[in-house]
């Protein structure tokens, strides 16, 4: 096992690892920004190294200052967390090359459902159901214009080599296609670096459900059951739960095999995610794998038992999966609520600032995790997700009002936060009855842009 281990990473998710390292007795560097320089993470570790100004480009962007960092503090391996350089393969061939392990899959194997419309070849050949769409990256608008007219409008561009709902597109006709993806591989280029786009046929009314995967270096996989992904804004998640209501056992069974093969495919060790669209009829298709640890994957835990950071971190270290897939259980239901430093009552508009109060109750089958207390700078330069609420209990029903009791309580003073819009959305009769597709928000419950929740 490590001895040391550098956390490429700030916020929650930060806090959320160097706790993972602390109950394997592991001790931990923390990286940090001009502007992150009293962040809780920074506090939590047991060693902390500033590495660049407060733009992202400028410090967890910055694989050369945080591969240095690691070489100078002698950490053995770096957790990437999620976003940032988690799904870089340059940067953990770069790790591996200063002789560090990349608490995550192979560089080959980012790089092969990393680039979107090559995992899409991939998962056909391994005979996993795929959204209808080009086989490769397209060229230009003229390129795209002549795959819509074989799938049918709509369609959408979708970035290749990245996620979280960044250089995607929504296209009705011709004329919305060259502005479309204009916008879009510009969008692409200075989020991920690469702004080469693919296209997929645009399929309404459905589901947005992930499979949580587990696979170490010895050709063990598993998978964690499903979660609902569906309650998306600007293809930002903002809830998510497990189980899906629309998932019966024999098909959580039959997504779960068709994940497991993904991963196996693309030669996967470590943490992973396999994302479908699930339409009405009981039939997914797969979109993409995220090769990190998701935001959501507290549910998952929450639900199996399985502590998923220890076991990335375990994985890494070559020790073998502690689990078989007929040992893993799910019990009960967990819902997840992001809450974001933003103005429910304009449009979710950021809500900068210093947080005066901030308090959470807890209690059986509650969890928060944060990466911000009381007197914490929320800043522009960074994701306004603040805190991840979740909560646990036998049914869906009681989750929700586990849930809602928690977010009633909650005292937070100083900014702004999407707390009322969480309470709307749990209180929200359509939802109330697991009746979601990834248009619910702009169908059942719209984000108001101005006046009281």
């Amino acid at each position: 096992m490590f001895e040391k281990i550098l956390v490429a990473n700030r916020g929650e998710i930060a806090c959320r690892v160097i706790q993972a390292c602390r109950e394997l007795g592991i001790a931990t560097v923390a990286v940090y920004s001009d502007a992150d320089a009293d962040a809780l993470h920074v506090r939590m570790a047991d060693e902390a190294i500033c590495i660049g100004a407060a733009p992202n480009s400028s410090s967890y962007l910055n694989a050369a200052n945080i591969l240095s960092a690691a070489v100078v503090t002698g950490a053995e391996a770096i957790h990437p967390g999620y976003g940032n350089l988690s799904e870089d393969a340059n940067f953990a061939e770069a790790a591996e090359g200063c002789k560090m392990t990349f608490i995550g899959p192979s560089a080959e194997a980012i790089s092969r459902v990393g680039d979107k419309a090559a995992a899409r070849k991939t998962m056909r050949d391994a005979g996993v159901p795929v959204v209808p769409g080009s086989e490769d990256g397209i060229r230009d608008a003229d390129d795209a214009r002549q795959i819509a007219g074989e799938l049918g409008y709509p369609v959408m561009v979708k970035a290749s080599g990245g996620g979280g709902g960044r250089g995607i597109r929504i296209i009705h006709n011709d004329q919305q296609m060259k502005e479309a993806v204009s916008q879009a591989s510009s969008e692409a280029r200075s989020a991920f670096g690469n702004g080469e786009l693919y296209v997929e046929k645009y399929m309404e009314d459905l589901r947005h459900v992930e499979v949580q995967v587990l696979a170490d270096k010895h050709g063990n996989c598993v998978h964690l059951g499903e979660r609902e992904c569906s309650i998306q804004h600007r293809h930002q998640k903002l809830l998510e739960e497990s189980p899906c209501a629309a998932v019966s056992s024999s098909l959580r069974r039959r997504m779960g095999e068709a994940a497991v093969r993904a991963a196996q495919a693309a030669n996967y060790s470590n943490a992973g995610t396999v994302e479908f669209l699930l339409d009405q009829r009981g039939r997914f298709y797969f979109i993409e794998m995220n090769a990190r640890v998701q935001v959501e994957h507290p549910v998952t835990e929450m639900l199996t038992g399985v502590d998923i950071v220890r076991e990335q971190i375990r994985v890494a270290a070559g020790e073998k999966l502690r689990y078989e897939q007929g040992g893993i259980w799910f019990n009960g239901h967990a819902i997840e609520c992001r809450i974001l430093a933003a103005d429910g009552e304009r449009g979710f508009m950021p809500s900068p600032g210093t947080i005066t109060r901030w308090e959470f109750p807890s209690g059986p089958g509650v969890r928060v995790d944060t990466g911000v207390a009381c007197g914490s700078v929320v800043s522009t330069h960074y994701d306004p997700m603040i805190a991840k609420v979740i909560c646990w209990d036998q049914t869906r029903d009681l989750c929700i009002e586990r849930m809602r009791a928690t977010l009633q309580g909650a005292r937070i003073e100083g900014i702004k936060t999407t707390i009322p819009y969480h309470l709307m959305l749990l209180g929200n009769a359509y939802f109330r009855r697991g009746e979601i597709t990834t248009q619910f928000i702009q169908r059942r419950l719209p984000i108001p842009t101005g006046g009281a929740l």
